[in-house]
């Protein structure tokens, strides 16, 4: 009865038990009770008193820090149960870190299952944030600016994290200025690690270093993240070629092993601008590389350069990118499809709503998203509008647009000019691009008379596939082999197909004819 007594007490205990919230304040005291109203001085106190579970709410104000803030792995939280450090409510706490010695880290997180929120990281000694032996962390609406080499680095393993709508900016490591990034998944870093909504710019070095020495065969992904203006210093100066100035910079080794190391890059709708070098810079990554709906523009050596050749089992696929007022170098080797530097397109600035680069360190969104911008986006008419590959990600239209922003403009020759009663539907043809032989499927809901007609991009008639005639209900597939009515090849470019039945225009898609 007492082994009952004692195992029903011990339920209502964790039944009733409230995590603790734990607070900080510039004008606190650690011998305090770090509650509220009488919060604990410093960030190391707090971290001592915390559990799985716990938060430590950070009140606003300027925190003059000497020392590296430490979180060990004996206060890692769990999956369920993470420990959060937060800014309190919508205060705005700031780790200043000036007299710090150089070489010195902001905060050294070597714990696991951490939620930090809300914190500005300055003039660390050295990283404003470093997680080494770190994983499933999450990093969340954090800036990281002036310190002395890069803004936040995951090194020693640290896997599985996630840095989400965090800025780093005008990072500089001097004398030399040859190291300091925005953002560091390098070295020894392990897999899995996520950036979304992030942005980089101004720092001495790279926005983002994918560098790796002691560490092979990982993988980092990257979704919706900008970087700009890298290689150079916070005035504008150029501190010398040390400073690589790329924009996202994908992998690569040291001259002993750079035939050999594989940091497998994903890029999801990322934008690089104004870099010094490149805006995608493979460097020497034998890794896989996957860049979707990405943009590059005014990157001063190239927006894109994948040449060198990879691990045979790897593969480089881009698809859907843009580039304007920059090269794009990619070697033969690269899966490509339907992107801006592709003959059937020719961009120009009036393919944009804005090209005011001011725009880009805009204050975020309340919910710490990137700001609502023009920049870079398409603009009504454009041809780049719904000329892409359905990759599996939202679009608007017929199909995604080239680069990173979809737009809610549309592209298409009298889509949807009249409409009739019934299930019907026009397919997006496939292989598309496509050379010299596609095929276009349609499915009816009842036999219909058909004509299928192929349009260029100016509205002349080019082919005639089906012409009023018969077809049954279901799945019907018309084949054309890429030429006009007297059997010539057509030139490349874009071309569209349009569905008609009974005489009346009911669908019209776009497609893509490459040589």
């Amino acid at each position: 009865m007492k082994k009952l007594i004692l195992l029903f007490l011990f339920f209502q205990f964790a039944v009733n038990h409230n995590y603790a919230q734990i607070y900080v304040a510039t004008y606190g005291n650690d011998d305090s009770l770090g509650t509220k109203e009488k919060p604990y001085a410093t960030f190391t106190k707090a971290i001592s008193e915390s559990a799985p579970g716990d938060t430590i709410c950070v009140r606003g104000g300027t925190y003059n820090l000497t020392t590296t803030i430490t979180i060990t792995a004996v206060k890692s939280g769990t999956d369920s149960q993470m420990c959060t450090m937060t800014a309190y409510n919508n205060e705005v706490p700031v780790l200043d870190f000036s007299e710090q010695e150089l070489g010195s880290k902001g905060i050294s997180l070597k714990s696991n299952y951490w939620h930090i929120i809300g914190l500005n990281i300055t003039k660390a000694g050295d990283n404003g944030m470093d997680i080494n032996f770190g994983s499933n962390n999450i990093i969340e609406r954090c800036q990281f600016y002036r310190n002395n080499d890069t803004g936040l680095q995951l090194s020693a393993g640290s896997a599985n994290n996630q840095i989400i709508n965090c800025d780093s900016y005008y990072n500089a490591d001097p004398p030399d200025y040859a190291d300091a990034d925005g953002f560091a998944p390098k070295l020894t870093v392990g897999s899995g690690n996520y950036f979304y909504g992030c942005r980089a710019w101004g720092n001495c070095d790279d926005g983002w270093d994918g560098y790796l020495r002691g560490a092979d065969d990982v993988s980092t992904t990257l979704e919706n993240c900008w970087t700009w203006g890298n290689g150079y210093l916070e005035n504008g100066s150029d501190p010398g070629s040390q400073a690589n100035g790329n924009g996202f910079k994908m992998g690569g080794g040291d001259n002993s092993n750079s035939d050999s190391l594989m940091h497998h890059f994903t890029l999801i709708k990322c934008v690089a601008f104004n870099n010094k070098a490149k805006g995608f810079d493979q460097n020497n990554n034998m890794g896989s590389m996957i860049l979707y709906n990405c943009t590059g523009y005014n990157n001063q050596t190239a927006n894109y350069r994948i040449q060198r050749a990879i691990d045979p089992e790897q593969v480089v696929i881009v698809k859907n990118c843009l580039s304007y007022d920059g090269l794009a170098q990619l070697g033969d080797f690269a899966i490509q499809e339907t992107n801006s530097w592709f003959p059937a397109f020719e961009v120009t600035a009036d393919d944009f709503l804005s090209l005011d680069t001011d725009l880009a360190s805009a204050a975020r969104q309340a919910d710490g998203s990137l700001p609502d911008i023009d920049l870079l986006h398409l603009a009504e008419g454009s041809d780049l509008i719904d000329a892409g590959v359905d990759l599996g990600f939202p679009f608007n239209g017929l199909a995604p647009d080239l680069g990173a922003f979809e737009t809610d403009f549309t592209n298409s020759i009298n889509e949807y000019k009249y409409t009739m009663p019934g299930d019907f539907q026009l397919l997006q043809n496939y292989p598309n691009p496509f050379n010299p032989t596609t095929h276009i499927s349609y499915i009816l809901a009842k036999p219909e008379k058909v004509t299928l007609i192929i349009f260029n991009s100016v509205g002349q008639k080019v082919a005639t596939l089906v012409d009023g005639e018969m077809r049954e209900t279901g799945l019907n597939t018309a084949i054309w082999n890429g030429r006009n009515k007297n059997g010539m090849i057509v030139p490349a470019g874009v071309y569209f197909y349009r569905l008609e039945l009974r005489n009346l225009i009911i669908s019209t898609r776009k497609m893509l004819f490459i040589k």
